[in-house]
């Protein structure tokens, strides 16, 4: 059913407001298109809605980095003290805990910020040093100033090139642009 080359990354389609962008964003969605996004100079309130984007999975990321740094740092310590180097003195006990709180602070503190920077990165597919999307001139003039973009991407498995741009026309998208992926 998927009619485009093989070198298409989607089709592009511009917008003067962030109103027009939101209304084309949901009617996008409710088309059944599955893989769009959507293209702001600055952030609009209620894209995300309008995309139907899921909940943010960073900060699941961020406490299980941060358990896992603090346990770890906190059980390094207890088996060096306790099974690998034990030293008595004066009668105290081998498993001081109260001494092991600053390190398992600091590698819980650690576990969690390392987690939630290469979580957010995976997460986001980057480093991804070019997109196709700055093939296009427009896109690359007007993306950041003053104009809004939504783009269809061929992997989405309603994606046909013509039916897409007739759909993108048909609510009123300016300069609808086959986007190469060269």
């Amino acid at each position: 059913m998927i009619e485009h080359r093989s070198h298409t990354y989607g089709v592009l389609g511009e917008f003067d407001t962030e109103h027009q962008l939101i209304t084309a964003a949901e009617k996008t969605r409710e088309a059944g298109y599955k893989h769009f996004e959507a293209y702001a100079p600055f952030p609009v309130e209620g894209l995300s809605e309008a995309l139907g984007l899921k909940r943010n999975k960073v900060p699941l990321i961020t406490l299980i980095g941060g358990l896992c740094g603090g346990l770890g740092g906190f059980f390094f310590q207890y088996w060096c003290n306790v099974y690998a180097y034990p030293l008595n003195i004066a009668g105290r006990p081998l498993n001081s805990w109260p001494a092991f709180i600053p390190v398992t602070f600091e590698l819980t503190v650690l576990g969690a910020s390392l987690s939630a920077v290469f979580g957010m990165l995976a997460l986001n597919g980057l480093p991804q040093p070019h997109h196709p999307l700055f093939n296009v001139e427009r896109f690359s003039k007007h993306a950041t100033s003053d104009k809004f973009f939504l783009c269809i991407e061929a992997r989405d498995k309603k994606f046909d090139l013509a039916d897409a741009s007739r759909f993108l026309q048909g609510i009123n998208a300016h300069h609808v642009t086959e986007v190469l992926d060269d």
